[in-house]
């Protein structure tokens, strides 16, 4: 299977495509695709990587994947033994190009715009879960309308963006596989110290080739992009295991430095560690 770009299965003339993802974990691979993407998680938590942001995906979320964003879900090994999301495909043509730009549709526009870089809907979920949770006994025509009840809402919803970058341009499927590989290994290894010629040599590149390539696609540097990670899993451990104290926290996220962490942390999260966990 193709890493990048990945294709939707889906029959020929099929507008609307309607998916289950049931198992130990979500498929694990960097792809884009040119269909937009809502899903509903019904179980299972992990790290989800969109455009140039490491973000946490749980149960209960609704999440928007624009066209063509990269982006991978990575379960985490401590989550229940089940993973389960209920998604919806489309594009902006899949009803005829002209759809979605008649006057009716206008109020649909900003769920466009805010796609393109990914979002994560905070209200109006339950009324969004319960038209995800019908799909799956409808017929075509149904799911198509139960679509246009779920643009509505996520246009009426708060939404937070999830990424505040996104390259446009297609990666190749070379590309995608190293990109991939970069990324596993971030992930897989953040909570040991990470040299540039190690990530640079996973790539199969020099480390200046590797610096350019990765900060072109990104938009940031690798080692912002491993903070980010760090930070992401500290929030994770001040949030559901309450026992660990921010030192052992700090350490087991990489960081040699409790100081170091601390001031990551602010600078990413707004507070400190301590008033994150108190948030909870």
């Amino acid at each position: 299977m193709k890493v990048l770009p990945f294709k939707i299965p889906k029959p020929e003339k099929e507008a609307l495509v309607y998916q289950e993802d049931i198992g130990p974990v979500f498929y694990d691979q960097l792809h884009q695709h040119e269909e937009i993407q809502i899903s509903y998680i019904l179980k299972g938590r992990g790290t989800l990587i969109i455009g140039d942001s490491i973000n946490e995906y749980k149960e209960d979320d609704i999440l928007v994947i624009g066209e063509n964003i990269p982006h991978v879900f990575r379960t985490d090994q401590d989550s229940s033994s089940s993973s389960e999301m209920l998604t919806l495909f489309f594009t902006k043509n899949s009803f005829g190009k002209d759809f979605f730009s008649l006057n009716d549709m206008s109020d649909i526009d900003d769920f466009f715009k805010k796609s393109e870089y990914g979002m994560k809907v905070l209200t109006k979920k339950k009324k969004i879960a319960l038209l995800f949770f019908k799909l799956k006994n409808q017929n075509k025509i149904q799911r198509i309308s139960s679509l246009l009840k779920i643009l509505n809402h996520i246009v009426l919803a708060q939404t937070n963006s999830l990424s505040s970058f996104v390259s446009r341009k297609k990666y190749t499927e070379d590309e995608g596989r190293r990109m991939n590989d970069v990324f596993n290994y971030a992930i897989s290894s953040f909570d040991k110290a990470i040299t540039l010629e190690e990530v640079a040599e996973k790539a199969n590149m020099t480390k200046n080739a590797f610096c350019r390539y990765f900060k072109k696609r990104t938009n940031k540097t690798f080692f912002q992009f491993l903070i980010e990670i760090r930070i992401e899993n500290a929030c994770k451990m001040l949030h559901h295991n309450k026992d660990l104290s921010i030192s052992s926290i700090s350490e087991l996220s990489g960081f040699q430095d409790i100081a170091n962490f601390n001031r990551k942390f602010k600078e990413l999260k707004g507070v400190s560690p301590s008033q994150f966990r108190a948030q909870f």
